[in-house]
C-alpha cells in the first residue's frame, strides 16, 4: 500500500487538481518545479538554516510526567507550540516563501482560520520583504483578534470574508478568487494539506520535519525511533500529515487523527468530516467533504477556529479509506476539559486545536509500557478569550 501521492497527483481515489482554466498555468508551474527546487542543495541549506536559527527547531519532545501518571502510560508532547509564531504553520510558510522567491513571485496571498497560518505567512513575508494579503472569515476575525493584530503589526493586509459561515472555507474561496485575478505575480501559500496538487504533497513534505525529529528524539530517549501511538488533530490536516509522514509505512505505529465533533456529531454543529462526509470536490481537490444530497457544502462548526473546515486533505481521506489511520472525534466540551487538564498538570496552555488531540487520551486506554506521542501543534494564547469565557461560566 502506497500512502504517498502518485504521479497524477492522487492519494488512492483522492487528490487531483480541479482548478479554473486561469489557474492551470500556476498549478502546472508549481507541479513541474516544486520537487526540483525544494530538494536542491541551496534550497535545503537555506530552509534548514532558517528552521534552526529563525524558527527554533528542533522543537522539544517532552515527556509529560504528570500527564503520564494521570493516564498511566508514557505521554510525550511534540512541542510545536514553542516554534516562532507559536505553531507548526511556520514550517510550511518558510518553505513556500523560499519556493515563491525561486519562482519570481512578488506578491503573497494566504487564507487563515485560527490565524496561526496568517501570522506565519505575514512573518515570512516580513522576513523576505514581500507584499502579504491574508483572507480571514469575519467570524474568525472577531474570535481570533490577537492574531489579527499580529498580522497587521507584521505588515499584512487582512481582508475579511463576508460570505457563508464567514470562516475558513470562505476565506479560502476569497483567496482562490484573488489568485484567479492575479495569476502572474502572486503565489498562494496554502496553509494545510488541501487544495490542488501539488499543494497537499508539498505542504506535507515541509511539515514532515515534525516526524523526522520525533524519530531522532525517541531514539535518544527510549532507544527506538517509533512510538506505539501518534495522536494529532485534523482540520485540513497539516500538523497530522507532518507527524504521521515518516511513520506511514511502519505498521507498529497506530496513527490517530482527531476531528472536531463540535456540539456533537448529530447536533448539526460539527466538523467531523469522516463521520458526516462523502467524496466530493472542494478547493481544487477530490476528498471527503461534508455536503448535502445535492452536493451543497454543509457549514462546519467547531469551538476551534482552525478545525471548522468542511473537508479534509486528500492524504487523510486516503488514510481513512485504507484504514491506515484511525479517525475519531472530540467535542467542544471534551477539548476544553483536556486543555484545562494540561494547564493544571503540566503548566502548558494548548491551542484549542491541539486540545482536541489531547482529549482522545481519555479514550485511548494505552498500556503502562506503551509510548504515546501527541502533536501539540500550537499554543493557546490566541484562545484565551474562549478559555476565560469558560472559566467565567463555570
Amino acid at each position: 500500500m502506497n500512502y504517498q501521492v502518485n504521479e497524477k497527483g492522487y492519494y488512492g481515489n483522492y487528490g487531483g487538481a480541479y482548478v479554473p482554466e486561469m489557474l492551470v498555468p500556476n498549478v502546472e508551474e508549481l507541479r513541474q518545479n516544486y520537487l526540483k527546487i525544494i530538494y536542491s542543495e541551496n534550497f535545503q541549506k537555506e530552509f534548514n538554516d532558517l528552521l534552526r536559527d529563525y524558527v527554533g527547531r528542533p522543537s522539544p519532545l517532552y515527556l509529560a510526567k504528570r500527564l503520564s501518571d494521570y493516564y498511566k502510560t508514557s505521554v510525550y508532547l511534540k512541542r510545536e507550540d514553542l516554534n516562532h509564531t507559536g505553531a507548526h504553520k511556520i514550517n510550511n510558510t518558510i518553505g513556500q516563501i523560499l519556493l515563491a522567491k525561486q519562482l519570481g513571485k512578488t506578491r503573497i496571498i494566504a487564507e487563515t482560520g485560527a490565524g496561526q497560518h496568517g501570522v506565519a505567512t505575514a512573518t515570512v513575508c516580513a522576513l523576505m520583504g514581500l507584499e502579504c494579503i491574508v483572507y480571514m472569515g469575519e467570524t474568525d476575525i472577531k474570535r481570533q483578534s490577537p492574531n489579527v493584530a499580529r498580522m497587521k503589526l507584521l505588515g499584512a493586509k487582512v481582508i475579511p470574508a463576508l460570505c457563508g459561515s464567514k470562516t475558513l472555507k470562505d476565506a479560502t474561496n476569497e483567496a482562490i478568487r484573488d489568485w484567479i485575478n492575479n495569476p502572474i505575480n502572486t503565489h498562494y501559500i496554502i496553509g494545510s494539506v488541501v487544495g490542488p496538487h501539488p499543494y497537499p504533497d508539498m505542504v506535507a513534505r515541509f511539515q514532515s520535519v515534525i516526524s523526522a525529529e520525533i524519530k531522532k528524539q525517541l531514539n535518544e530517549k527510549i532507544k527506538r525511533d517509533y512510538p506505539d501511538y501518534i495522536i494529532a488533530c485534523v482540520g485540513g490536516g497539516s500538523n497530522a500529515a507532518g507527524a504521521f509522514y515518516h511513520y506511514l509505512d511502519n505498521k507498529n505505529v497506530a496513527l490517530i487523527a482527531v476531528e472536531a465533533a463540535g456540539k456533537g456529531i448529530d447536533s448539526g454543529f460539527s466538523a467531523a468530516t469522516m463521520v458526516l462526509g462523502r467524496p466530493g470536490i472542494i478547493h481544487g481537490s477530490k476528498t471527503m467533504l461534508m455536503q448535502t444530497e445535492d452536493g451543497q457544502i454543509i457549514e462546519p462548526y467547531s469551538i476551534s477556529a482552525g478545525l471548522d473546515y468542511p473537508g479534509v486533505g486528500p492524504v487523510h481521506a486516503n488514510l481513512f479509506d485504507t484504514g491506515r489511520a484511525k479517525f475519531v472525534t472530540a467535542t467542544d466540551d471534551e477539548a476544553l476539559k483536556a486543555a484545562f487538564l494540561l494547564c493544571k498538570l503540566e503548566g502548558i496552555i494548548p491551542a484549542l486545536e491541539s486540545a482536541h488531540a489531547l482529549a482522545y487520551l481519555d479514550k485511548l486506554n494505552a498500556k503502562e509500557n506503551e509510548v504515546v506521542v501527541v502533536n501539540l501543534s500550537g499554543r493557546g494564547d490566541k484562545d484565551l478569550a474562549t478559555y476565560i469565557e469558560k472559566i467565567n461560566s463555570d
